[in-house]
């Protein structure tokens, strides 16, 4: 089976944490600031961590090799060291 393709406009709008959430940028903050009021400004600087849903669709559909992999659970108690 050939390699999937990552979607090149996702793998500049998106980035995926340690624990496979997915951060975006803000909406809304590209121009006509003058227009909108400084708590909204405030609220949109930086970036923010997706819902669930949305951040399924974005694993799945655009960034096919950022989606963790369940691993089994084979921790070892911390006692048993």
């Amino acid at each position: 089976m050939p390699k999937m393709k990552t979607k090149s406009g996702a793998k500049k709008r998106f980035k995926v944490t340690k624990f496979g959430k997915v951060k975006a940028g803000q909406a809304f903050m590209r121009h006509m600031q003058m227009n909108k009021p400084k708590s909204m400004k405030r609220k949109a600087r930086g970036t923010s961590v997706l819902s669930k849903p949305d951040a399924r669709i974005v694993l799945r559909n655009f960034l096919p090799y950022s989606r963790k992999k369940k691993k089994a659970a084979t921790r070892v108690a911390e006692g048993d060291k």
